[in-house]
C-alpha cells in the first residue's frame, strides 16, 4: 500500500449517526487530521433524502448525492462509512466497496450478526479493513478493547447491558414501580424507544451485539438463530418489587461464558450464549447501570474483572466510535501500512461449540400463583426436589384470601432442563393458577 497525503472518505447514509460523523469532522478537523497524520476529505455523502433538514448541518455546503454508486464507484474514495442500517442494500453496498478495494467502517450490528462471516472473508480476500467499533455499545470503546487490549487473555465470561431502550424501561419500572406497558409508552414519547420497539424489547438487538462480541471474545461464530433470546415484555412490577426485597435488580443481560467440561455438572466444554431478563445482586456493578446507559462486565484469565460503561447509543457517542475506526484506517493509509487479515474476526484453532440452553446451570427465581391451602407449598417443593432443585429462599404474602397468592421461591444452582421439567409439573397442579414466572439469577446470593 502506498502512502497518501489525503484520505478521501465516502459516507453512505446521512441519518442521525451520519450527521454526527459530519459534525465531528467539521468541529474537530484539525485534531482529527493531526491524529491521523494526513488530510481528511469528505468526498461524497449518499442518501435517499437530499432535502430533509439535518439539525446543525448546511446541506448546500455538503457533497450530497442520491446515488450510492457515486461513492462506491469513485476510485478516489479510500474509505466508505456505511450508516444506512438494515440488511439490504447495506450488505450489497459493503460487498461492492470491499470488491473495489475500499476499506469499510460500519455501525450495522444486525448486518454483522447475520452476514459477518461472509463480509469478513471478503475483506480478508481483498486485503482491506472492515471495522465496526460503533456496532456494539455505541461510544464505549469495547470492540477494540476485546480484540486488542485483551489479546493476551482467554476470555472466561462476559455479561452486558447492551440495549439502552430495555435498560431505560427496566430502570424506570424499578425506580417508580410502574408497569411495563406504561413505561414503554413514555419511552416512545421521549424518543428512547422506536415506534415499533420489537427488536429492542424482544431481545434481538442485544442478541445481534452478543453474536459480534462472542466472535471476538471466544473466536467462534455462533449462528444468530441459535442464541437463546428472551425479551422483557413479561417482566412485571411485582417481579421487580420481589427482586428488590430479595436484594436483586432485574436487567436484560447478554451473557457468554466459556464452560470447562471438567466443571461439576457441565456436560461438555463449550460456550454458553444467551440473552434474557436476569436477576443480579443489587451490589453488582451492572446493577448500577441505569437509564439508557450500557455496561459490560468481562473476565479474562490474566486481567481478571473489567467493567466498561458509557453511552450505548446517541448521535455523537456512536459517531465518536465511527471516527475511531476511520482514523485508524486513515493513519495506515497515510503511512503505507497494509491492512492485516489478523485484524478481522476469525474462528480460532479450537473453536468452542455452543452448549445447548438446556444444559446451563444457574439459580432461578420463581413466582408461583397458588391457592392458599395447606400442602400446596410442600407439593411445589416436592416437585422441585424430585428434579434435583433445592430451595434457597421463600416469600409468601397475602395469606387468608380466596384469591391465588404469589409464592416466591429462589433456588440454589440447578440445571435448565431440570427446571423446565419441574415447571411443567408445577403448572399442572390443581391449586396453581396460570403459568409460573421464571427469571434466571446470576452473580450468586444477594
Amino acid at each position: 500500500m502506498t502512502s497518501v497525503g489525503e484520505v478521501r472518505i465516502g459516507l453512505l447514509g446521512l441519518g442521525t449517526v451520519g450527521a454526527g460523523v459530519v459534525k465531528i469532522l467539521t468541529a474537530q478537523r484539525a485534531m482529527l487530521e493531526e491524529r491521523a497524520g494526513c488530510r481528511l476529505a469528505l468526498a461524497a455523502i449518499a442518501d435517499t433524502d437530499l432535502t430533509r433538514p439535518r439539525e446543525g448541518l448546511d446541506l448546500a455546503a455538503l457533497p450530497m448525492t442520491g446515488d450510492a454508486g457515486r461513492v462506491l464507484g469513485d476510485p478516489g474514495v479510500h474509505v466508505v462509512i456505511e450508516l444506512v442500517g438494515g440488511l439490504e442494500p447495506a450488505r450489497t453496498f459493503i460487498l461492492r466497496a470491499l470488491a473495489a478495494g475500499k476499506h469499510v467502517v460500519t455501525a450495522n450490528k444486525a448486518l454483522l450478526a447475520h452476514h459477518g462471516a461472509e463480509l469478513y472473508e471478503e475483506a480478508r480476500r481483498r486485503g482491506v479493513t472492515l471495522a465496526f467499533e460503533a456496532a456494539v455499545a455505541g461510544g464505549i470503546p469495547l470492540i477494540r478493547a476485546v480484540k486488542e487490549g485483551l489479546a493476551a487473555n482467554r476470555v472466561l465470561s462476559l455479561a452486558g447491558i447492551v440495549n439502552g431502550t430495555c435498560n431505560y424501561i427496566l430502570s424506570k419500572m424499578t425506580d417508580e414501580g410502574i408497569d411495563f406497558s406504561l413505561v414503554l409508552k413514555e419511552a416512545q414519547a421521549q424518543g428512547y424507544a422506536e415506534a415499533d420497539p420489537t427488536l429492542d424489547i424482544e431481545g434481538m438487538d442485544s442478541a445481534h451485539k452478543l453474536q459480534i462480541l462472542v466472535s471476538l471474545a471466544f473466536r467462534t461464530f455462533i449462528d444468530l438463530k441459535d442464541i437463546h433470546t428472551e425479551g422483557i415484555t413479561r417482566v412485571t412490577a411485582a417481579d421487580i418489587a420481589y427482586a428488590r426485597e430479595l436484594g436483586y435488580r432485574i436487567k436484560l443481560l447478554a451473557i457468554a461464558k466459556a464452560v470447562d467440561g471438567g466443571v461439576q455438572g457441565a456436560e461438555s466444554a463449550g460456550v454458553e450464549v444467551r440473552v434474557h431478563p436476569t436477576m443480579i445482586p443489587a451490589t453488582s456493578p451492572l446493577a448500577a447501570v441505569s437509564g439508557v446507559f450500557n455496561g459490560v462486565f468481562l473476565t479474562g484469565d490474566a486481567v481478571g474483572d473489567l467493567m466498561f460503561y458509557g453511552r450505548g447509543a446517541g448521535q455523537l457517542p456512536t459517531a465518536s466510535a465511527v471516527w475511531s475506526d476511520a482514523l485508524e484506517i486513515a493513519r495506515r493509509i497515510a503511512h503505507g501500512i497494509p491492512a492485516l487479515a489478523l485484524d478481522l474476526p476469525s474462528v480460532g484453532p479450537a473453536p468452542l461449540p455452543l452448549r445447548p440452553m438446556e444444559t446451563i446451570r444457574c439459580c432461578y427465581y420463581l413466582r408461583v400463583m397458588a391457592q392458599d391451602k395447606p400442602g400446596v407449598l410442600s407439593r411445589v417443593a416436592g416437585i422441585l426436589g424430585e428434579n434435583d432443585i433445592s430451595i434457597a429462599n421463600v416469600i409468601q404474602k397475602g395469606r387468608g384470601t380466596r384469591e391465588a397468592i404469589p409464592v416466591v421461591i429462589v433456588t440454589h444452582e440447578a440445571r435448565e432442563r431440570d427446571m423446565r421439567a419441574a415447571l411443567t409439573k408445577i403448572d399442572r397442579l390443581r391449586d396453581v393458577a396460570g403459568a409460573t414466572t421464571m427469571i434466571r439469577v446470576e452473580g450468586g446470593p444477594a
